[in-house]
């Protein structure tokens, strides 16, 4: 799976220097990317409302003036965004420690400064189609619940017991209806759901 060409890579450096180096890298392997000269730039913009709705990853300079790659990464953390925008740490030789506990709490990964490129480039696109990944199984889960909302409260209670594997003469007399409602209700819940089993209803709301 290649990263989508609409994926986006955001830097956040303070370096300008490092930033059109990694703009220059990123643009050579046609990959799209935006810059941030300081953390609070880049808070501002997820202050605003920004929440990813196409494949992205954050370039995220752990030492900054002002306010620190570290202290940054907290807020992705606290805003639920460390997923759907998968942190890469650029460090420094002496923060390799941090940046592997920053792992550990949540980060996709770090490069070490001087990065080499290819490596770096590689670990980009694992973070892009992580970033995908998870986009797609939030839009799935969306749409999964989309088609919960529209059943009938019968509907789902038919749906429970139908996933649990119980035959339709069990429904029945559990909810005090006829055999025959129980049909009806089933096969309205197998079109509403998409489903053609009782196995794969089952899997689709174990996924949910």
């Amino acid at each position: 799976m290649q990263p989508a060409t609409d994926a986006t890579v955001f830097i956040v450096d303070d370096d300008a220097g490092v930033r059109d180096a990694l703009a220059w890298l990123l643009r050579s392997r046609r990959l799209l990317s935006s810059t941030f000269a300081s953390a609070e730039e880049f808070e501002a913009m997820l202050a605003g409302g920004f929440r990813p709705s196409q494949p992205c990853c954050l370039l995220l300079d752990v030492r900054m003036p002002g306010m620190s790659g570290l202290a940054l990464f907290e807020k992705i953390l606290e805003r639920g965004l460390a997923k759907l925008m998968p942190v890469i740490f650029l460090t420094g030789h002496a923060d390799v420690p941090t940046a592997v506990d920053m792992v550990k709490r949540g980060a996709f990964d770090f490069g070490e400064k001087p990065f080499s490129d290819n490596a770096l480039v590689d670990r980009i696109e694992d973070a892009l189609r992580h970033s995908a990944e998870v986009l797609a199984a939030q839009r799935e889960k969306g749409a999964l619940e989309s088609r919960l909302a529209e059943l009938t409260d019968r509907e789902r209670d038919v749906m429970r017991l139908v996933a649990k594997g119980l035959p339709n003469k069990l429904i029945a007399d559990q909810l005090a209806i006829s055999v025959r409602t129980v049909e009806v209700h089933r096969s309205r819940v197998f079109d509403k759901m998409d489903v053609k089993s009782a196995v794969e209803l089952a899997n689709l709301l174990r996924d949910l």
